[in-house]
This record gives C-alpha cells, structure tokens and sequence, in this order.
C-alpha cells in the first residue's frame, strides 16, 4: 500500500508500538515479519499475531500435548508441533484443528467425521469466509469450518482469530498496552472494527483492502474514523 512503511515509521518514531495482527495461518511468524520487511516495514517475528500462534497457545492452556487432527497446510502443523502437540494423520485424536487450507479434501473431512465420532472436540483458527488475493478473493477458513460442521452435526467450540478476544489478548499483551491505550485499525468490518469496538478499542477503518464505502455492514459496526489507507494514519 502507498504510503504504508512512512505512517508505520512515523507511528515508530512517536513511540508508539506497532503490532501485526492477522488471522492467516498460511504462513510463520517469521515469514510474515519478512515480507513486511522486504515492503519496507521492518519487523521481528514477535511484531507479528496469527491465528496458529493463538490458536496453539490456547489449545495448550486447554489440553497440552493433547493428539490432533490438522485441516492446514505444514506451517499451521509445525506450530502445532512447537507447541508440544501430538499431530496425527488419523481420527485417534482428542481435537480437530480447522485452520484456512488451500489443500482441503474428502480425504481430511472423512478423517474430521471419525473423530468426531470417536469424541474428538473442534476447535478453529478464523471465521473469515474469503481471503481477499490479487484480482479477487478465494475461500477461507470459514468453508472448511462449515462442511466439518455439517457432516459431523457439531459446532467448532472455539474460533481463535479476529473478532475473538482471544487473540486480542495475545496482542494487547505482546504491545504491553490496555484495550483504552490501544488503535485497531482494520479493512474487515465484521473482524476488525467489530472486535475492536466489543473490547473498548479505539478504532479505525481503512477502506483499502476488503471493505469499501458503499458497504451496509459499515453502519452495523462504525468505526471511531474511517480513512482511505493506512497512508492516512500519518494525518491523525
């Protein structure tokens, strides 16, 4: 985005710190501080939330070492693993993980369905529908959510990511900062500004990314100030 390493560098420069929070489990920590840092944010694994991380840290408060069946792609199993996490590639396990898979088979919501059946509680990384990607969007979590759900008649008792407070914990703890001394600014209406606005956080809507200004759902959930791109943050 244009503009967006010198409002992040000028929010830097007034001490304010700055924290990453994103509900894609695609990637590591560290990968995600390297592509911001290639786009000229400098940034440091422990600048970056996402919902593997939260979702890990959660589940190991819950039932550590527990044995789990992964809906994700490798880095959502290796945080899994980091964590201490028995990841199985059969139904004998005590939890099904459902992150954002771009590898999501038959084969996997088969494996999700015995567990279910022999006992096994679902818990999930995002409910996002869609992830918005050059030229359009492409399904996200909230699809494999959905069919786990329909063919096993059980509802995910926990979703980690944005709007949860959850990770909104992870994160206001990472900055050492109160929800009253903290910003939320976002492009998803219904993750962002919402979670933002349920756990008394400042907050601001850039209309950059996936939500545009014409949409209903900005009056559902308004945003303290509503800018055109992160670029702006600069004018505040």
């Amino acid at each position: 985005m244009p503009g967006a390493a010198e409002a992040i560098a000028a929010l830097r420069v007034a001490g304010r710190p700055v924290g990453f929070l994103s509900n894609k489990p695609l990637e590591t920590r560290a990968d995600y501080a390297a592509k911001l840092t290639r786009l000229g944010i400098p940034a440091a694994p422990e600048d970056v939330i996402n919902s593997s991380l939260v979702l890990a840290r959660h589940l190991h408060v819950l039932d550590p070492g527990a044995p789990v069946f992964v809906i994700g792609e490798p880095p959502m199993l290796a945080e899994m693993r980091a964590h201490g996490f028995e990841v199985r590639d059969d139904e004998r396990v005590r939890w099904v993980v459902i992150a954002f898979d771009r590898t999501f088979s038959y084969a996997k919501l088969n494996t999700a369905l015995q567990a279910v059946k022999r006992g096994a509680r679902l818990i999930a990384t995002n409910p996002d529908r869609t992830c918005p990607v050059e030229g359009g969007e492409i399904p996200d979590c909230a699809g494999m959510i959905a069919a786990v759900e329909a063919v096993t008649d059980t509802k995910v008792e926990v979703v980690v990511g944005k709007p949860s407070p959850i990770i909104l914990e992870v994160a206001l703890a990472s900055l050492g900062v109160s929800a009253a001394d903290a910003v939320m600014v976002g492009d998803r209406v219904e993750t962002d500004i919402a979670m933002g606005r349920r756990s008394g956080l400042h907050t601001i809507l850039v209309l950059s990314g996936v939500t545009r200004a014409d949409d209903p759902r900005i009056a559902q959930h308004p945003a303290d100030h509503v800018i055109g791109s992160v670029e702006d943050l600069i004018e505040r």
